[in-house]
Formats: structure tokens, C-alpha cells, sequence
């Protein structure tokens, strides 16, 4: 299963400047989602983050990790955490940093389900460019429950 940006929209709530997930080029259910970030120059963290060498935010990675979370658990329950629903970051635990991400990198998003339990969901993360580890994650979201 794949998503665009469309479809990305109808499920999360984030818009521009952070909506962090330009598309999702695999999903199983329940199993593992594979999504893409890219990143180009225009973003609006390069004028601050540093102006001298533009490096794209590890904070901002783990929230493109996190958004990528919230749309494989709307994926396996969509009855539970579909449309219209909000996800929470609950927790992130064990993030490693090993290389920077900067303009004409696209980011690779995968994203394990680890379990559920209570509303509370736990993934483990990884994001890699070009092949080569970026950053890794243990993450927790949970959904409001309207």
C-alpha cells in the first residue's frame, strides 16, 4: 500500500511548514511502513539551523520518524486511530544520531510495529540516507480517543 500527500493529509493533522512525510512507498499493516522525507533548501529551519552549514534538525528527523508512526497505526486500526483522529508522541527512547542530513538528502523512514498496549503504541525507527543510518528510535504515540 502506498500513500501521497494527500492522502498523508486526510490522516495527519500537520500541515507546512511540519508536515514532515512527502509520501509512503510501502505499508503492511500492522508490520512495517517505509515513507520518505525530502529535503531541500527552502525548509524553514535552514535560515537559523545553521545559516553557515545548513543541517537539517535531529529533532525535526524524530518528528518525521513519529508522523511516519502515526500513519502505519492509522493503517493497522483504522477503526481505533483513522481519520479524524489525533496522535500523540508519548516517548522516545535509545535515539542515536550517527551522520547530519542536509538539502538534497531524502530521508528514508522505516518504521516497526514493536506493540500495543492501552491505547499506547510502541515502534522502533530507523531513518537512513542513500543506504547509510541516520538515526534510530524506540517510539511511543498514543490516540485520542474522540
Amino acid at each position: 500500500m502506498k500513500l501521497d500527500i494527500l492522502e498523508i493529509q486526510e490522516i495527519l493533522p500537520h500541515r507546512y511548514p511540519f508536515l514532515m512525510v512527502d509520501k509512503v512507498v510501502e505499508c503492511e499493516p500492522g508490520v512495517r511502513l517505509l515513507a520518505v522525507k525530502n529535503i531541500t533548501y527552502n525548509e524553514p529551519c535552514f535560515q537559523g539551523h545553521f545559516p553557515h552549514m545548513p543541517v537539517f534538525p535531529g529533532v525535526l528527523i524524530l518528528e518525521a520518524l513519529a508522523q511516519a508512526t502515526g500513519l502505519l497505526a492509522s493503517q493497522s486500526a483504522p477503526d481505533v486511530l483513522g481519520k479524524g483522529k489525533t496522535y500523540f508522541l508519548v516517548g522516545i527512547d535509545k535515539a542515536k544520531f550517527k551522520r547530519t542530513v542536509g538539502p538534497g538528502d531524502q530521508i528514508m523512514l522505516e518504521i516497526k510495529f514493536v506493540r500495543s498496549k492501552r491505547n499506547i503504541w510502541a515502534f522502533d525507527c530507523r531513518a537512513e540516507v542513500d543506504g547509510e543510518f541516520v538515526t534510530s528510535a524506540e517510539i511511543r504515540c498514543a490516540a485520542v480517543v474522540d
